[in-house]
């Protein structure tokens, strides 16, 4: 099979995943996000469904960040800024032209807005399945992403989780610069089970911006309390000891 036709293929499934998660997303998108209201912090959340994430390890994933999001420590990193809210968004990517928002921008603030984004996340479907591994891909979708934000962030980052190096497209190099040239931060949670050198590649070729980081997880079992942790530092724009890369 040609990589023209898994594109196409994957485009299908994911506009069809997507289709199934509007339910959830469409209460978020309901919210009134003006460009005169301000946030402390715009977070691009980038999910891995490249080939190599498997069904269940997908939903360890996702589960992990709908169950930091409901976590008393990052709702209190949420409201500990000048502000007390940060706008989120939540999408899936594979390889480098596939990828798709599954949870719009929403802003992040009360406990019902918490609870109604930790919920689509609980609810929202898996929609890419393979396509390769395409970080730079993940980068430029999520500096469009943060491009079309409605309303105004101090700070503005793109959040990678995944467990492999680029394998299809680009290298990174490109994408990543253009990223930081538009005050863009790269945080990144590498997974080790495949790889156990991943995190190197990620602080060596992905990371970058001021107070740039990673936080690894050593399997996808230990994906909840590495992405909690990693959230209430990125949230609170503090960083593990030092940035990794700046």
């Amino acid at each position: 099979m040609t990589d023209a036709v898994i594109d196409r293929r994957n485009f299908l499934i994911a506009a069809a995943g997507l289709a199934a998660a509007g339910g959830a997303a469409d209460s978020l998108a309901q919210q009134k996000l003006t460009e005169q209201e301000s946030v402390d912090l715009a977070l691009a959340l980038a999910a891995d469904c490249s080939g190599s994430i498997k069904p269940e390890h997908y939903v360890l994933q996702q589960q992990g960040y709908a169950d930091a999001f409901s976590h008393k420590d990052v709702i209190k990193a949420i409201r500990s800024g000048a502000r007390g809210q940060i706008a989120v968004c939540y999408f899936q990517w594979s390889g480098y032209s596939l990828q798709g928002v599954n949870i719009p921008w929403t802003i992040l603030s009360s406990d019902d807005s918490i609870a109604r984004f930790v919920a689509a996340l609980r609810e929202t479907e898996r929609s890419i399945f393979s396509g390769g591994t395409a970080p730079a891909g993940a980068i430029a979708f999520g500096q469009k992403l943060l491009g079309e934000l409605p309303v105004k962030a101090e700070r503005k980052v793109i959040d990678i989780s995944g467990d492999g190096r680029t394998n299809t497209g680009p290298p990174p190099d490109e994408d990543r610069a253009n990223a930081l040239a538009a005050g863009i931060t790269i945080n990144g949670l590498p997974i080790l089970h495949l790889e156990p050198d991943i995190d190197e590649y990620y602080e060596k070729y992905l990371i970058g911006g001021p107070g740039a980081f990673i936080v690894s997880a050593r399997d996808f079992d230990s994906f909840k309390d590495a992405i909690r942790r990693k959230l209430v530092l990125e949230i609170a724009g503090l960083t593990p000891d030092a940035p990794k890369r700046t």
